[in-house]
């Protein structure tokens, strides 16, 4: 009695790793008596998708069968349904085989969708058609996940021990429930500009500490990379700024009108004939100043520049330097020439 109490504590006590807790296998002498009632489900294909359904629909019924669910194709409608019966004994199969149904119409193989139908494998499709509005960001930021030649694509499904498909709208995927976790998270990041390398770094770190035993059970965080998503504006900031002047609750000042300058300067009380007289006396003024700034700039070139002036202590050191003679080397060189000379003489003689 004792150690069956233990086993139960086992069994339904506190679990530390969920992941790791084996599902006990649903069979059909858990419930010999089969279903109260009838269900079914229906999803719409593509017509592209017809010619695949019709050739794989013969496998699809043998795989229903074994688990005693029922399958139809409706080409003209454009549908697949699956339907429980009364000797079905599995109350959640009708939703695996929903899911199956749901994969295969969104482009997934046969042999990768029917791996749904057992107890340790699930189905996700995530929509990223709506996470980002622009269309041309959307087949970048797509691409971008699939990577150069499915190279991205396939480091995913390995780590993640998941088929995934990138069609449409959409990316489908079929694995264990933890890497169908992973693979929605790496999709909708993408689609938030946070590059998929980046959580293919984090998993990989994390498959080489699983099987260090030390390193298992302990806090993982200092070995993961932190990446933070930088946006940076495109806008170019204008070349005058325009500063803000501090705020007050006074209006500013009205402008003064012609008449007001007029009657500051006195031109408002003048006759017609005085007020041309005076702009055109100020014209004349103005092209007379216009006038001679030309004059100066022409007779500019004209102007010689400023010698320079050399200083009166350079002046007598070059006279000290020619009046310095050295009678030392002037001696020498005379020496020179005579003994020249005379070897000359002798070689004539």
């Amino acid at each position: 009695m004792a150690e069956g109490s233990d086993d139960e504590k086992k069994t339904h006590g506190p679990i530390d790793n969920a992941w790791e807790m084996k599902i006990p296998e649903f069979k059909k002498e858990d419930n010999p008596n089969g279903l109260a009632d009838e269900s079914s489900f229906a999803t719409l294909f593509p017509k592209y998708r017809e010619k695949y359904l019709r050739e794989a629909w013969p496998l699809v019924q043998k795989c229903l069968s074994e688990y005693d669910l029922k399958g139809e194709l409706d080409v003209v409608e454009g549908s697949m349904t699956v339907k429980t019966t009364r000797k079905t004994w599995d109350p959640y199969i009708i939703v695996k085989a929903r899911d199956m149904i749901k994969l295969m119409a969104r482009s997934v193989p046969f042999e990768q969708a029917m791996k749904v139908l057992q107890d340790d494998m699930g189905a996700d499709i995530v929509k990223i058609g709506s996470l980002v509005r622009n269309r041309e960001r959307f087949v970048r930021r797509r691409q971008r996940l699939i990577g150069p030649s499915g190279a991205t694509l396939k480091a995913i499904e390995l780590l993640t021990n998941c088929y995934v498909l990138v069609q449409g709208n959409t990316v489908s995927a079929v694995g264990p429930y933890k890497g169908l976790q992973q693979v929605r998270r790496i999709s909708e990041d993408t689609m938030k500009n946070i590059h998929p390398i980046y959580h293919v770094k984090t998993l990989m770190i994390k498959k080489e500490l699983m099987k260090d035993p030390k390193l298992k059970d302990e806090n993982w965080e200092r070995f993961l990379p932190k990446f933070k998503s930088k946006t940076l504006s495109k806008r170019k900031e204008p070349k005058k700024k325009k500063i803000k002047k501090p705020y007050t609750p006074f209006p500013p000042p009205q402008p003064e009108s012609k008449v007001d300058k007029e009657l500051q300067s006195g031109d408002y009380f003048l006759q017609e004939k005085e007020r041309k007289m005076k702009k055109y006396l100020e014209k004349k003024e103005k092209q007379l100043e216009a006038a001679k700034v030309r004059e100066a700039k022409r007779n500019s070139a004209f102007i010689a520049p400023p010698e320079p002036q050399v200083s009166s202590s350079s002046k007598k050191i070059k006279s000290n330097t020619n009046d310095e003679v050295d009678v030392d080397n002037l001696k020498k060189k005379v020496k020179t020439m005579q003994k020249k000379l005379d070897k000359k003489r002798k070689s004539n003689v």
